[in-house]
C-alpha cells in the first residue's frame, strides 16, 4: 500500500489539473484595453470623486473609444466615443438596458422602484408609461403651460423686489436635503465594490448619512402623499385642479394596470419627478447663467435677439422662443459643455456581448461618458471653448438621435423628461434674460469666476454663482 504522505501529494495535484483543465476556456476572450490594476480594489485608486474627469483621463493614457477597467471586483466599461455610445444605446439597446443592482441605491431610491433605476422588465415599462403619459408628454405640457408661466411670473417679481425666490425655512431644508440626496447618490460607496471593506462605510458615517438622507427624503414624500389624501376627502376640494399626486393615487385605486402601485411606487414615481423637476433644471440655468456672464459678447447677443422677438410684451410664449434660435443655441452649448449627469446612470449586460470586436460579458457594468464625448476634438473645433454659433448650422441636436450629444442619454433607458425638461429651461431663461440685465457683483471681472465643479450625481457648480440682476424697462 503506498504510503498516505506520498498519495496524499499526489492527489492534490491530480486535483488541481484536473481543475486547471475544466477551467481553461474554451475560446480566446478578447477584452478592451484596460488600465493596470491592483489586487482587491483594482482601480479604485485611480477613481476621483469627479469621475467623469478620472475616466477621461485614463481612457486617453490607457483606452479609446472603450475601456475595461475594474473597481474593486466590479467589471465596469467605460464608453467615450459617439460610435460606441451608439452600439451600446441603440445598435445593441435591448443588451444593455438594465440598470446595475445597487444597496445604496436600494435604500435612496426606493427599493430601485424608481423610473430610471428600476430593471429592465414589465413593472419599468409600466411606470415610464405613467410617467410619460400623465407627466411629461407635449400635450401635458401644454395643458400645463399657464402654471408654468404663472410660477415664472412670480419669481421674476420675487427677483425684481430683491426676494429670496424659496424663503422661509422650509424652502431652505428642501434645497439642503435635495443637495445631500445628489452628493451622496454620486458618491462611491466601498461595500458595492469591495464587499471586505464594508466595514470602512460604516466607520466614516457614510452608511449613517446615506440612511439619514433617505429617512428625510421619505418623510418628505409622505407628507405629500398624506396631504393629498386628506385635502381629497376634502369636501370643498372640487375646485383644485388635479395633479401628477391625484393621477398616481387614481391609478392605485382603479388597479387596472398590471402592477401594483402601492405607496413606495407612489413615493418613488414622485422622487423622479421632483428630483428631474428641480435640481436638474437649477443646475443647467446656473451653469447657462455662469457661461453668460463670463462671455459679455454672448450675453449681449442673446438677450438683443430676446428683447427684438418680444418688442416690448409683457409676456413672452411658446411662439416667441420657438423663434429664438441663438437662445436654443446657447442652452445646447450649455448641455454639451455641462451636461448635468455627465456619465449619465449606468447600464448593465444582460448577456454576453460584442461590442466593437471586443467580447463583454454579461453583468458587467456600463459607464457612458457623455461629457468627453461631447468635449471630444474629433467632432468639435475648440472643444472645450463656450461657442453656440456653433450649434446655428448645426443639425446635432441633444434627442438621442446623434450620439455627438448625449447629455439626457439615448434608447430604451434616454431621459423620457427631454421635452418638459427643455420648455422649463428655455422658458425660465428667455425670461430671465428679457425682464434683467445681469453683471457679477461689486466691479468682479469675468475672467475671476470659480468655474470648478461639486462632486456628485448631477454636477453643479463648487461656489454657487452671485450676480446682480438689474429690472430692465419694457
Amino acid at each position: 500500500m503506498v504510503p498516505l504522505v506520498y498519495a496524499l501529494p499526489t492527489l492534490l495535484l491530480l486535483l488541481f489539473l484536473i481543475k486547471l483543465l475544466y477551467n481553461r476556456p474554451t475560446t480566446k476572450t478578447d477584452l478592451p484595453p484596460s488600465p493596470p490594476k491592483l489586487p482587491v480594489i483594482g482601480n479604485l485608486h485611480q477613481i476621483t470623486p469627479l469621475l467623469h474627469h478620472s475616466l477621461h483621463s485614463l481612457s486617453q493614457t490607457h483606452g479609446g473609444p472603450l475601456m475595461l477597467i475594474h473597481l474593486g471586483s466590479v467589471p465596469i466599461l467605460v464608453v467615450s466615443s459617439a460610435d460606441a455610445a451608439r452600439e451600446i444605446m441603440k445598435t445593441q439597446d435591448i443588451v444593455f438596458a438594465n440598470r446595475p443592482d445597487v444597496k445604496m441605491w436600494r435604500v435612496l431610491l426606493c427599493d430601485l422602484k424608481e423610473v430610471s433605476v428600476a430593471p429592465y422588465g414589465e413593472y419599468w415599462r409600466q411606470v415610464k408609461s405613467i410617467m410619460t403619459l400623465h407627466l411629461l408628454s407635449n400635450k401635458k405640457i401644454e395643458e400645463n403651460r399657464d402654471i408654468r408661466e404663472e410660477e415664472i411670473a412670480v419669481m421674476v417679481e420675487k427677483i425684481k423686489n430683491m426676494e429670496v425666490y424659496s424663503e422661509g425655512e422650509s424652502g431652505k431644508k428642501f434645497r439642503k436635503m435635495l443637495g445631500e440626496f445628489f452628493e451622496v447618490l454620486g458618491s462611491l460607496n466601498l461595500e458595492d465594490f469591495v464587499p471586505q471593506l464594508a466595514w470602512v462605510d460604516r466607520l466614516r458615517g457614510f452608511n449613517a448619512k446615506v440612511e439619514r438622507v433617505a429617512r428625510e427624503i421619505g418623510e418628505f414624500l409622505d407628507g405629500i402623499v398624506d396631504e393629498r389624501l386628506r385635502s381629497q376627502s376634502n369636501a370643498d376640494d372640487g375646485g383644485r385642479r388635479e395633479d401628477f399626486v391625484d393621477v398616481l393615487l387614481k391609478i392605485q385605486k382603479d388597479d387596472k394596470i398590471g402592477v401594483t402601485l402601492d405607496r413606495l411606487v407612489i413615493k418613488a414615481l414622485l422622487l423622479d419627478a421632483y428630483t428631474a423637476g428641480t435640481d436638474t433644471t437649477a443646475t443647467v440655468l446656473e451653469w447657462a447663467f455662469t457661461e453668460l456672464v463670463k462671455h459679455p459678447r454672448v450675453l449681449k447677443k442673446v438677450q438683443d435677439e430676446v428683447r427684438t422677438i418680444v418688442k416690448g410684451k409683457q409676456q413672452i410664449n411658446q411662439d416667441d422662443i420657438g423663434n429664438m434660435k441663438y437662445l436654443k443655441a446657447v442652452l445646447k452649448e450649455t448641455l454639451r459643455l455641462h451636461p448635468p449627469i455627465p456619465t449619465l446612470v449606468p447600464r448593465v449586460a444582460r448577456q454576453d456581448a460584442k461590442v466593437m470586436g471586443y467580447d463583454i460579458a454579461k453583468g458587467t457594468r456600463v459607464i457612458i461618458n457623455a461629457w468627453a464625448i461631447a468635449r471630444d476634438p474629433k467632432v468639435w473645433d475648440d472643444p472645450n471653448e463656450f461657442r453656440p454659433e456653433r450649434f446655428l448650422d448645426c443639425t446635432i441636436d441633444f434627442k438621442g438621435r446623434d450620439f455627438d450629444l448625449i447629455p439626457f442619454g439615448a434608447g430604451r433607458r434616454g431621459c423620457p423628461g427631454i421635452a418638459f425638461a427643455m420648455t422649463t429651461n428655455e422658458s425660465l431663461l428667455a425670461n430671465l434674460l428679457h425682464k434683467f440685465d445681469w453683471q457679477l457683483p461689486n466691479g468682479e471681472n469675468e475672467d475671476d469666476l470659480d468655474m470648478n465643479e461639486q462632486p456628485g450625481l448631477t454636477i453643479r457648480k463648487k461656489v454657487p454663482l452671485l450676480v446682480v440682476a438689474t429690472p430692465f424697462s419694457v
